[in-house]
């Protein structure tokens, strides 16, 4: 008995399989059907391999127009110095010197370093950082169409961390300077430059923050701060708006490693800044700022308790340099400046920014606050001083 249902099973299997193959072959259509599927089915399914095409009416979030367009103007430049290494403490050993003579002076070997640049004009001009090109005896740039030729210093300002260099190439590609003042945070920019020498990089971030300062990289500060990735290399490098645009040099990070890596805090120069700085080193070779002579801090809420001032702003005189513009005006210690030709002064920060910007011999209205009440002193402006420069 169970040998017949079994054959009679096996003859009704065969007999499906091969009406089965009889559709298949005349009806494919009639076998396509729509089965449950799992999620993880659905979205192996749902893959697609076929690239999606540009056209004018289906644009995708790209910045490539901006990178051509500002990429090859930024180049990477490589310098070279001699310096003498430390000498070797065996070499204080009397007995040491007695056998094998010799004062034991460090040697002289070569330092390289790595960073960027901005061409500016077509004569050759490019912008970039102070640190980069300090103390080099040789400066070599290299091109993004992989053209190299030897660089000229033409001007630095420590101050500001910039420099410009020159070279003599022809066909120079140009950046374009944005507009800072347009600039907001949350903005979309692109960081370009040769990060750890791997080749030219971009990166991409937003604007994360605008004139930040008291962080101590420079004497004059007034960066952008960007999450866009900035690592060694890119020092000099352009910082650019979504239409090409150079809205900023990239100039330093934060970081806690030990090579410098990004953590997504860097900071770049404002472009009008360095605009600035440009058009004084190419007619100068420096920069030339105002400057009174006076050392000041930040009026605090304890330091203006303490003076019993009412106000929470201000610049607080803690110094005054003898036979100085301020001596000679009657500035004291213990003044609290609080308004420059009319223009009001919120910290030591800001004093700074507006006397530098004064020009030299030319004369200032100064606000002040003494022992709580308001005086008018008139300043004649002198000439910053270079910064000393200290020899390794």
């Amino acid at each position: 008995m169970f040998r017949k249902f079994w054959l009679l099973f096996a003859q009704a299997v065969t007999v499906v399989l091969a009406v089965l193959m009889v559709i298949n072959t005349l009806k494919p259509d009639l076998l396509h059907l729509t089965w449950p599927q799992s999620s993880d089915n659905l979205a192996l399914t749902t893959l697609s391999t076929t690239p999606i095409e540009r056209s004018p009416g289906k644009q995708l979030a790209s910045f490539s127009a901006a990178v051509k367009r500002a990429m090859p103007s930024v180049v990477s430049i490589y310098t070279s110095k001699e310096v003498k290494t430390q000498r070797p403490p065996l070499m204080d050993d009397p007995v040491f010197r007695y056998f094998f003579g010799g004062e034991g002076e460090g040697q002289m070997q070569k330092s390289s370093a790595l960073g960027s640049g901005v061409i500016v004009n077509e004569s050759g001009l490019i912008l970039t950082n102070a640190h980069v090109v300090e103390a080099a005896d040789e400066i070599e740039v290299a091109l993004s169409d992989n053209r190299r030729t030897k660089a000229k210093l033409i001007g630095t300002d420590p101050e500001s961390d910039l420099a410009v260099i020159k070279i003599d190439l022809p066909n120079l590609p140009t950046i374009t300077f944005g507009a800072n003042e347009q600039m907001q945070v949350g903005d979309v920019v692109l960081a370009i430059g040769n990060p750890f020498g791997v080749g030219q990089t971009v990166t991409m971030g937003i604007i994360s923050a605008l004139s930040r300062n008291h962080l101590g990289i420079n004497t004059f500060e007034n960066f952008i701060q960007t999450d866009a990735a900035i690592n060694p290399g890119n020092s000099g490098g352009a910082l650019i708006d979504i239409n090409g645009n150079m809205v900023g040099l990239n100039t330093a990070i934060y970081s806690r490693t030990p090579g410098g890596a990004s953590l997504g805090i860097g900071f770049a120069i404002p472009a009008s800044t360095a605009k600035n700085v440009l058009e004084q080193l190419v007619r100068n070779g420096s920069v030339i700022r105002g400057w009174i002579g006076v050392s000041v801090q930040d009026l605090s809420n304890e330091l203006a308790q303490s003076f019993k001032l009412s106000i929470r702003q201000g610049a607080l005189i803690s110094g005054v340099m003898n036979d100085s513009p301020a001596a000679k005006a009657g500035i004291k210690t213990g003044d609290v400046l609080v308004a420059i030709n009319d223009k009001v002064v919120t910290d030591s920060t800001s004093m700074l920014s507006l006397i530098s910007g004064l020009s030299p011999g030319s004369s200032a209205q100064l606000k002040l606050i003494r022992s709580r009440k308001d005086i008018e002193l008139k300043i004649v402006v002198g000439k910053r001083p270079k910064p000393q420069r200290n020899e390794n």
